[in-house]
């Protein structure tokens, strides 16, 4: 299991891949938060929303905390970020009584970057609150014709919706996560990084369940025992009639969602979930090895909207290219889409 097995190879669209890479510069792929909600201006903890490059998130929470003495686990963000890019994103601090000013010279003169904004709020900052990712990322190289084959490919995404597989930077720089996580079935884990691996392992199986259903039944058909979600608010329900369901499907107000295996996952029912268990049942996993981990599981979306899309050409044969995803999902799903197999600048791990 490596970073090849491990990054789906399903293309949605007939238009041919338009090449290229993306440039060798950090300020050539920009990522920005999009927050969840807006602040309060008042409360225990300094939201910090902040800007850099070249830099990790882990990185960054490490020295947040040396520099006002909080334990690490204490300092809040919503997600990783690329490390080779110029990142926005937000941190939560608990620091009751420190003045904001003071803490914005403090981060900037010490720790580094640019702090955009600073503000109080109630509530520590967790794991997925945010509404999503603004990208910016300039591709160099691109085959001759490729503006307009590109301009066709994002049309038709937009109308029907992105493939939601993981990235190759889900699964670490040599692509063995997965494969590590997958030897910590049926043990008890603790670390972090223990967790990054179980969770490469499941993202692993998310996309050979992708995989696997649109060879069998397209990208983007609603079965019998689907789990759908509503894209306006994220409930979930079962798929009972098909054809019934199949008009909100075509207009993307419902997507189907797929396995994110753990032991308190919502199961799919009759032909839908008997695909997923086939899936996991050939990594050589079972229902009981899931047990012992206490593996948390969810549903993940198949298809995703992509908004706020911008193309614009640049010198030698090149595009910028603008668009917002929701959480969770990966640019290079859309790079992969339109450019083939993207040449990235860095394999650092991206899970927001």
């Amino acid at each position: 299991m490596d970073a090849a097995s491990s990054t789906l190879k399903v293309r949605r669209t007939c238009v041919p891949a338009i090449g290229g890479r993306i440039k060798t510069a950090a300020e050539s792929f920009v990522v920005e938060e999009v927050p969840a909600y807006e602040l309060s201006g008042e409360g225990e903890h300094v939201h910090v929303r902040h800007r850099r490059r070249l830099r990790a998130t882990r990185e960054l929470v490490s020295e947040l905390a040396a520099e006002f003495n909080l334990h690490e686990r204490d300092v809040g963000y919503a997600g990783m970020k690329d490390k080779v890019a110029v990142a926005v994103q937000s941190f939560s601090l608990p620091l009751r009584t420190l003045p904001l000013d003071e803490v914005r010279a403090r981060i900037e003169a010490r720790v580094g970057g640019q702090v955009l904004d600073c503000k109080r709020h109630g509530n520590k900052l967790k794991r997925g609150h945010l509404r999503g990712n603004r990208f910016v990322i300039e591709i160099d190289g691109c085959r001759a014709g490729a503006e307009a084959d590109a301009r066709s490919m994002l049309a038709e995404i937009q109308q029907l919706g992105l493939i939601n597989a993981y990235g190759a930077q889900r699964f670490g720089r040599d692509g063995t996560n997965a494969q590590a996580g997958a030897r910590l079935l049926g043990r008890r884990t603790r670390s972090w990084l223990d967790q990054l691996r179980l969770n490469a392992w499941q993202s692993h199986l998310f996309n050979r369940w992708l995989e696997k259903r649109a060879s069998l039944f397209g990208w983007h058909s609603l079965i019998e025992g689907d789990v759908a979600k509503k894209t306006d608010n994220g409930a979930l329900f079962d798929v009972l009639d098909v054809a019934a369901e199949t008009p909100r499907r075509e207009r993307l107000e419902i997507v189907p969602t797929g396995p994110m295996w753990g032991t308190d996952m919502r199961r799919a029912k009759g032909q839908a979930d008997q695909l997923e268990l086939a899936v996991l049942q050939e990594s050589g996993a079972t229902l009981e090895t899931l047990v012992p981990t206490r593996l948390e599981g969810t549903r993940r979306a198949a298809i995703v909207k992509v908004e706020g899309v911008h193309m614009e050409p640049l010198d030698g044969n090149g595009l910028r290219l603008s668009f917002t995803l929701p959480k969770g999902s990966y640019a290079t799903a859309l790079l992969d889409e339109l450019c083939g197999t993207v040449e990235l600048l860095d394999e650092g791990v991206d899970d927001a």
